[in-house]
């Protein structure tokens, strides 16, 4: 198991919005402009891009759906106490 990941996401207020950006993801639109179009953090200037993190780094269910995913592949929505994230494994 990676001791450190590097993932991108894409954070929103609504499970509604997050539905929205899956399914435009399901119809090939890129992640990063949409991270960019869409996301509520600073992350969105880097087309969310988080940079590498380990274990304990990220509140739990982050983490947990994270370190699930393996490099390439993109999460469903997860719910955090800052809102509802995509998440995508880049290594």
């Amino acid at each position: 198991m990676a001791d450190k990941i590097r993932c991108a996401h894409i954070l929103v207020e609504k499970e509604s919005t997050a539905k929205e950006i899956l399914q435009k993801l399901s119809n090939g639109e890129s992640f990063a402009r949409l991270a960019e179009m869409y996301s509520l953090d600073g992350s969105k200037r880097r087309g969310g891009d988080l940079g590498f993190f380990g274990r304990g780094e990220m509140v739990k269910p982050f983490e947990e759906a994270a370190f699930k995913l393996n490099n390439g592949e993109t999460s469903g929505i997860v719910k955090t106490q800052f809102g509802y994230h995509i998440i995508k494994r880049i290594s």
